[in-house]
């Protein structure tokens, strides 16, 4: 069971061109840099992102989306709860004041699960 972890951002306007990329790369680098503590391996089944592209003008401010996939709840939970590296990609990009981004919304689902 797979579990679709979307993260969607609104970067700041005074966000430059190179600290949007960097923020980018950094969060899709997530994929790879956060390790499972039994494993000792990546853990993060598959992660892609970029930014919106949109023609239907209902993106009320967001610019950049995410998915992220996780193989169980548990990894996914790890992530959110312990995961050390992306408990401070969240602090370092999102959460302090310099931060560059201004909002973020994160939805989790299963696929086919209604």
């Amino acid at each position: 069971m797979a579990i679709h972890h979307i993260v969607l951002f609104q970067f700041k306007d005074d966000a430059t061109p190179e600290v949007v990329q960097d923020t980018c790369t950094k969060m899709l680098g997530l994929k790879d840099s956060c390790i499972h503590p039994t494993t000792a391996k990546p853990y993060v089944k598959a992660s892609m992102g970029g930014k919106n592209m949109s023609i239907e003008g209902l993106e009320n401010g967001i610019t950049h989306a995410f998915v992220v996939e996780f193989e169980t709840l548990a990894d996914r939970d790890f992530y959110v709860k312990e995961d050390k590296v992306h408990h401070g990609f969240v602090q370092q990009y999102i959460l302090a004041p310099e931060a560059p981004i201004a909002k973020a919304q994160v939805i989790d689902f299963v696929p086919g699960a209604m």
